[in-house]
């Protein structure tokens, strides 16, 4: 019995017995916050993945206001596959590192609490790690909704309108790219780049790409890995998820230079050319013509891009337009220079 099997015991047979190769150890680590009802699920669907190599689950616990410690402690008490560590902090990026730093593998796959992963996830990662020399392999981020809204945000973030043409939400052909999905990394690029930077509260894992990049590491991008995500279910919280994620990328923008592109610089450049309008309307009427030009642009994006789409999602996708990239334009412009990282610490 290889050694790796002996540190493993409980994993799973051979998909078929005419299964020859060894396939290596994986570990797979998630961030658990608040998750009393769906953790088991969760861990349950990572561990019936078709994958014939050893599997460990590590859940970063964060000081959740429910039954989320319990429920992840006998988990792990019904299977020695299953470990669990705190997360004091409750903060993404932390709770990454500390699993990592209690994980044993020499393939490293991240996993969200709320991510639905294909039956052969992990299998394609490692073939595509084997196969390319990438040091992190990911995929697609697929939207699917169940309510009007949520079919409606999903239809926006698989859009070039919406999130412009990241590969990772859009599709595509497998290739670099400059970050992906979640990410199925091997352990020696983690290390040499010092894991996660726990200063990003969020973009954390397109910084922590970057940095694999900087030092000669490949990303690749996997269309073959489609990973199921559930969106934000209302006005609110798409706002304030996509608030975030323009504030945070400002951060990375003011840490790494020359990371900044127009497709980023489109959703500012949007919310402070209709303000001008809006202002400059009661003195002269043609500034109305920037907030209504990209209205119409918007009615029309969304009658294209809405095709197929339910007659009440569709009336609710130029909202859902409209609340992303204002929200993300304006958490960029507002980012404050004290969420940057101090320099003396850059590196």
């Amino acid at each position: 019995m290889s050694d790796a099997m002996k540190q493993f015991p409980d994993s799973p047979a051979p998909a078929s017995s005419h299964e020859t190769r060894v396939w290596p150890p994986i570990s797979i680590v998630i961030p658990v916050l608040n998750e009393e009802r769906h953790l088991r699920e969760a861990v349950r669907q990572v561990l019936s993945q078709r994958y014939a190599g050893p599997i460990e689950v590590v859940l970063a616990i964060g000081p959740s206001q429910d039954r989320t410690q319990e429920v992840a402690d006998a988990i792990a008490s019904e299977d020695p596959r299953v470990i669990v560590v705190p997360n004091p902090t409750g903060r993404t990026p932390n709770a990454l590192n500390a699993a990592i730093g209690a994980s044993r593998s020499g393939i490293i796959a991240r996993v969200d609490g709320h991510a639905m992963l294909p039956e052969d996830y992990l299998r394609v990662a490692v073939e595509t790690l084997e196969e390319t020399g990438a040091d992190n392999v990911g995929g697609v981020m697929a939207a699917e909704g169940v309510t009007p809204f949520e079919q409606a945000v999903a239809r926006a973030m698989t859009s070039k309108i919406g999130v412009g043409g990241a590969r990772f939400h859009t599709g595509g052909t497998a290739g670099p790219a400059d970050t992906v999905y979640l990410g199925v990394f091997r352990r020696e690029a983690l290390e040499r780049v010092g894991g996660y930077d726990e200063h990003f509260q969020r973009a954390q894992d397109w910084e922590m790409n970057h940095r694999i990049r900087e030092t000669g590491g490949l990303v690749w991008f996997q269309p073959r890995m489609r990973v199921s995500y559930r969106p934000r279910p209302t006005v609110k919280a798409l706002a304030k998820q996509y608030f975030h994620y323009g504030r945070w990328r400002r951060v990375v923008a003011r840490t790494h230079e020359g990371t900044i592109n127009l497709r980023y610089l489109a959703p500012p450049a949007a919310v402070l050319a209709i303000i001008l309008g809006l202002v400059v309307s009661p003195f002269f009427w043609p500034g109305l013509l920037i907030p209504g030009g990209y209205l119409a642009a918007i009615l029309a994006g969304s009658a294209v891009t809405g095709s197929g789409l339910p007659a009440a999602s569709l009336a609710r996708l130029p909202l859902v337009y409209v609340t992303m990239h204002m929200s993300w334009g304006w958490g960029f412009l507002t980012s404050p220079r004290r969420l940057g990282k101090p320099p003396a610490t850059r590196g």
